[in-house]
């Protein structure tokens, strides 16, 4: 299996010829979609769901198949292709082997409602990655792969470090960051994250968008 990022939070995971998208944001990478044979979508905020576009490529091809929330799905309004998952779930979709994981969205702010959020455990070729969506969840499967919201209002660098270290995957990636610069932001985190903070026993990596990584 092999891992494209993308802008943000937008993963393509890649097996076998087969392609699937997990939270295709409208933070940017429309491309991510184009080819896609299925979709995994954690939750409805913006920076995961670029409703019109995936609207646009379940019309363009009736195949196309997508995994995600209740409310995800009422947005969408294409019952035939969109199909509702909750917590604690398996199912297989374009080759994937796929188990749910958690149902809230991590709390922002008393004042500030979440919607529900499904977090992602992706299987092929042996490999399992754990795309988390708004929430730190720690599954109980082991992980080979986890994918690290490391800058969102809800966040605080020190319960990452917690979270990764409850885990214990066997490598870290850091998704949710188009909120910091390639300066001063990036460098801050992934060191904090890595070899200059209080450690996680992970290795821990930053990837740009565009970047391909083999996985595991």
């Amino acid at each position: 299996m092999r891992l494209i990022k993308h802008v943000h939070s937008c993963v393509a995971l890649e097996h076998d010829g087969r392609r699937l998208v997990v939270d295709p944001g409208s933070f940017g990478s429309p491309e991510a979609l184009d080819g896609a044979h299925a979709v995994l979508v954690t939750h409805g905020h913006v920076d995961h769901l670029d409703a019109d576009a995936l609207r646009a490529a379940l019309a363009a091809d009736p195949l196309l198949a997508v995994r995600t929330t209740a409310e995800v799905a009422e947005a969408l309004a294409t019952p035939d292709q969109v199909h509702v998952v909750g917590p604690g779930e398996t199912f297989t979709v374009a080759g994937f082997d796929v188990r749910t994981a958690g149902a809230e969205h991590a709390p922002i702010h008393p004042d500030v409602a979440t919607p529900a959020n499904v977090g992602f455990l992706v299987t092929a070729g042996g490999t399992t990655v754990f795309h988390p969506g708004d929430a730190l969840t720690v599954p109980e499967e082991p992980v080979d792969v986890l994918l690290v919201p490391v800058f969102a209002p809800w966040s605080r660098l020190g319960d990452v470090v917690d979270w990764i270290r409850a885990v214990r995957p066997r490598r870290a990636i850091a998704v949710h960051d188009a909120g910091l610069n390639d300066g001063v932001g990036q460098a801050m985190v992934t060191g904090f994250l890595g070899e200059r903070g209080p450690g996680t026993g992970v290795p821990f990596e930053r990837v740009p968008p565009g970047t391909v990584v083999s996985l595991p």
